[in-house]
C-alpha cells in the first residue's frame, strides 16, 4: 500500500440507514484504522428528487452510537470539503465538460419519450434496448449532429444530458480484492449519463470525481456497485487518473429463502434492519438502539456477516476487530442473516455490561411505577438477575419480586404446599424471628442448620419458601433475595402465603 489510506462510507440521504449499509460503513472503518488510515463520509445528495429531510442527521448519529463515527464529514475535520455532493455541483460540470474536450463523452438531446419508445420497440422484438456503441451514431446526440449545430441547440435552452463514450471491442480485466479478477466486455455496457438535464451530475460522474479529489485509495462498496466498477475504471482512464483499489462486500441476505435483507423480511419475522428508530407518517420503523440491542453487539455481529477472523473467536471488541481485520478474509457468497444469532451477540454483551450502567435504566423503569430504590440495592439486584436477560428491557419482569409481594401464585407450584407446608412455614418464621443478621450467608446458614436438627428435608421448605416471596419458583439464590428484601418483608410473604395457600 504505497500511498495513504483513505476510505470512505458514501450513502445518500432517502432515509434510513439500513444495516447493510451499517456493515459497508463498518468493513471501511475497520479497514482504516487497521492501516493507520482515515474514514470519511461523503454525503451524495445529487438526486435531489429521492432526498429525506433528516436521513443526513440520522446517518451521523447512528454511526456515532455504533462508535464508528468518521474522521471527516461535514462540518468536521473537512480537509477535502464540502462533504456534500449538492455543494459541490458547479465542480462537476468542469469535469464534465473536460470528458466533452476530450472525446470521452457527448451531448444527447434524445427526449425520455422517444428513448421510451425506442425501448418499447426493442421489447416487442425480443430486444433490451441499450444506449451504446450499437446505436449511438443514429440517435440525437452531438456524434450525429454538427458541433455548430450542438452549440446553437445548448445555446437555445435544449434540454440535454452528457453520456459517457464507451470504447468498442476492449475486455476489461479487472482486479477486486475480495473477487479476484474479473472480466467485462465494453460492447455490453451502456453509455451511461454522467450529467443530467437539471444540471447535477449524476452518481457515477460525482462518484469518481470525488474519490480522486478526496485522495480516496480503497473503494469499499456493496456487491450491487459491481457492475458499475467497469465505467468507474474507465473514467479514472479518462481523466488519466489513478484509479483506487476495489473490494465488493458480499450481500447481507434473508434469514428464510433467497434475496437480499429488507425492512420487510424484519417486520415480518419481528426484527430491526435500521441501527435507529426511523418515524414517517406512515409509522414507525424498530432500530437496534430502541430494541435494546448494544451498539458493540451489533458491531460485533455484522463484522461477522461476510467476514471470518479465521479462529473460531466469536467475540471481539471494537479494537480486536481493528487489530485482526483483512479484506482478504471478506466471503465472496452473501450472508444469511440470522435473528437469534444477533440476539445471542447481545445477550454476551449484556452479561459484560457494567452492573451500575444496568442499574440506572432499571431505575427508570421503577420510578415510572413509583418505586424508589437506592442505586446500590438496584445495583445488586441487576448482578443477580442479568444473566438471565438479554435486554434491559427483560429486568423488570426478572426483578420484579424484588420491589413488590407477588399477588398471585403460580398454580403449578402450589401442589408443592403440602398440608403440613403451613406449620413449617410458620416455625420458618420463628427461626428468621431470631435471627439478627440478614446477610445472605448467615441467614442461608442459619435456616439450613434448623432444618439439619430437626431433620427437615430440603424441598419441604426451599420450593414453598420460594413460592411465598417470589409467587412461582423463577428467580436467583433465593437467600439473596431474603437478604435483599430484608427480613419484615420476607416474614410478611411468608404469612400472606401461609393465608392465602391454606
Amino acid at each position: 500500500m504505497s500511498k495513504p489510506i483513505r476510505v470512505r462510507f458514501a450513502p445518500s440521504p432517502t432515509g434510513p440507514l439500513h444495516i447493510g449499509g451499517v456493515r459497508t460503513a463498518l468493513f471501511n472503518y475497520l479497514f482504516a484504522k487497521k492501516h493507520g488510515g482515515v474514514f470519511y463520509l461523503r454525503i451524495e445528495d445529487t438526486d435531489q428528487n429521492r432526498f429525506v429531510p433528516g436521513a443526513e442527521e440520522y446517518i451521523l448519529e447512528a454511526l456515532e452510537w455504533l462508535g464508528i463515527s468518521p474522521d471527516e464529514t461535514v462540518g468536521k475535520n473537512e480537509k477535502f470539503g464540502p462533504y456534500r455532493q449538492s455543494e459541490r455541483k458547479e465542480l462537476y460540470k468542469e469535469y464534465a465538460d473536460q470528458l466533452i474536450n476530450s472525446g470521452w463523452a457527448y451531448y444527447a438531446f434524445d427526449s425520455a419519450e422517444d428513448l421510451d419508445k425506442l425501448r418499447k420497440s426493442d421489447e416487442e422484438n425480443g430486444k433490451t434496448f441499450i444506449y451504446n456503441h450499437s446505436n449511438r451514431e443514429q440517435l440525437d446526440n452531438s456524434l450525429t449532429n454538427s458541433a455548430e449545430k450542438t452549440a446553437q441547440r445548448i445555446l437555445a435552452g435544449e434540454d440535454y444530458v452528457i453520456r459517457f463514450k464507451t470504447p468498442v471491442d476492449e475486455i476489461l480485466q479487472l482486479k477486486d480484492i475480495i473477487r479476484g479478477d474479473v472480466k467485462f466486455d465494453t460492447n455490453l455496457l451502456d453509455d451511461k449519463v454522467l450529467y443530467k438535464s437539471d444540471g447535477m451530475p449524476t452518481y457515477h460522474l460525482a462518484n469518481i470525481v470525488d474519490d480522486h479529489l478526496m485522495e480516496t485509495s480503497h473503494v469499499i462498496r456493496g456487491e450491487e456497485w459491481l457492475p458499475s466498477m467497469p465505467l468507474h475504471v474507465l473514467l479514472y482512464r479518462a481523466f488519466n487518473w489513478e484509479a483506487p483499489e476495489f473490494a465488493h462486500l458480499p450481500l447481507i441476505l434473508k434469514p428464510v429463502g433467497n434475496g437480499k435483507l429488507s425492512k420487510r423480511d424484519g417486520d415480518k419475522l419481528g426484527f430491526p434492519v435500521f441501527p435507529l428508530e426511523w418515524k414517517t407518517a406512515e409509522g414507525v420503523s424498530s432500530g437496534y438502539r430502541e430494541k435494546g440491542f448494544l451498539p458493540e453487539a451489533v458491531i460485533n455481529f455484522l463484522a461477522l456477516l461476510g467476514w471470518s477472523s479465521g479462529t473460531d473467536q466469536e467475540l471481539f471488541t471494537l479494537d480486536e476487530l481493528v487489530n485482526v481485520f483483512d479484506l482478504g478474509r471478506v466471503n465472496k457468497a452473501g450472508a444469511k442473516f440470522d435473528p437469534e444469532k444477533n440476539k445471542w451477540f447481545n445477550n454476551q454483551y449484556f452479561q459484560r455490561a457494567d452492573n451500575e450502567v444496568l442499574a440506572k435504566e432499571l431505575s427508570h423503569t421503577l420510578l415510572e411505577k413509583g418505586i424508589n430504590r437506592p442505586i446500590e440495592t438496584v445495583t445488586e439486584i441487576v448482578r443477580l438477575v442479568k444473566e438471565r436477560a438479554t435486554f434491559a428491557s427483560e429486568l423488570w419482569d426478572l426483578s420484579d419480586f424484588f420491589f413488590m409481594a407477588p399477588t398471585s401464585y403460580d398454580e403449578k407450584a402450589t401442589k408443592n404446599w403440602k398440608p403440613e407446608t403451613a406449620e413449617l412455614m410458620t416455625k420458618l418464621i420463628d427461626v428468621l424471628e431470631n435471627t439478627v443478621d440478614f446477610s445472605t450467608e448467615n441467614v442461608e446458614n442459619t435456616v439450613k442448620t434448623w432444618m439439619t436438627e430437626n431433620e427437615i428435608g430440603m424441598g419441604k421448605i426451599m420450593q414453598p419458601l420460594r413460592l411465598s416471596l417470589v409467587g412461582s419458583l423463577k428467580g436467583p439464590h433465593l437467600y439473596d433475595i431474603i437478604s435483599i428484601i430484608g427480613k419484615d418483608e420476607t416474614i410478611a410473604r411468608i404469612n400472606k402465603a401461609i393465608e392465602t395457600l391454606k
